[in-house]
């Protein structure tokens, strides 16, 4: 720990690893087993739970698009929780009063909004971007490139995807991930295929497989998803917060 930058009010587990060059601020909590590597900036308040792993550099196959350049720093601001056995990658930024969730895995370069919460085994793909007021429920997977933006609600079990050709290409084929617009809603065990946007305040039930754009506040069922009928003012996120 000799050239890291503890705040003397952070409480560190005698069994958890502090990087050279971290950064630790005021009323942190860093419990027993936890990894916080090179670059990690840790603001006031936040808690890193027993055996997650902060900053660590992403290790890429050989066939991976991702860029391969240093992801640098990882910035976890002020009164963030990163709960057991999660794993957030260097050059991830988490904003203040983000959870994540036990098991999750927040891959490099991706950014979480204020106050958003990830669930328990939930992957977060790099470059990914999620706004404020997230939610993300358990065992969720947000592909790269993916935009999602505030007050979104993603359900349990729910997949984006981001390659038509499912890796039959020669490279040149941009990936498309997901656009989940303003407080939309997206329902347990959906699947939504590459570059597909969901509109604002639109809804996606349980299970459906979304194959086409859907409209601001329309709801969409089924597979393949069609529509079914339209949000109400009343379900509007403005009436629920």
């Amino acid at each position: 720990m000799s050239s890291a930058r503890i705040d003397p009010t952070a409480v560190i587990a005698p069994t958890a690893v502090v990087g050279d060059g971290v950064e630790i601020g005021p009323d942190v909590v860093i419990e027993a087993g936890a990894i916080l590597l090179s670059g990690v900036k840790v603001g006031r308040g936040s808690v890193i739970g027993e055996n997650a792993v902060v900053g660590r550099e992403p290790r890429l196959a050989a066939h991976s698009r991702a860029v391969r350049e240093p992801a640098g720093g990882t910035v976890i601001e002020d009164d963030v929780t990163v709960c057991s056995g999660a794993i957030v990658l260097a050059g991830a930024h988490l904003a203040s009063g983000v959870v994540i969730g036990d098991q999750a895995h927040v891959r490099e370069r991706a950014t979480i909004g204020r106050g958003s919460v990830i669930g328990r085994g939930t992957t977060i793909d790099n470059d990914v971007q999620i706004g404020e007021g997230v939610r993300i429920q358990t065992l969720v997977y947000v592909t790269t490139g993916s935009v999602v933006e505030d007050h979104v609600f993603i359900g349990p079990g729910a997949i984006t995807t981001n390659d038509d050709s499912m890796g039959r290409h020669d490279g040149t084929v941009p990936l498309k991930g997901a656009t989940l617009r303003r407080a939309c809603r997206i329902g347990g065990g959906s699947v939504l295929l590459p570059g597909v946007e969901v509109g604002e305040e639109a809804v996606v039930g349980g299970g459906a497989v979304v194959k086409h754009d859907v409209s601001p506040r329309t709801v969409v069922v089924g597979v393949p998803a069609r529509r079914i009928g339209t949000v109400s003012d009343e379900e509007l996120v403005e009436n629920w917060r």
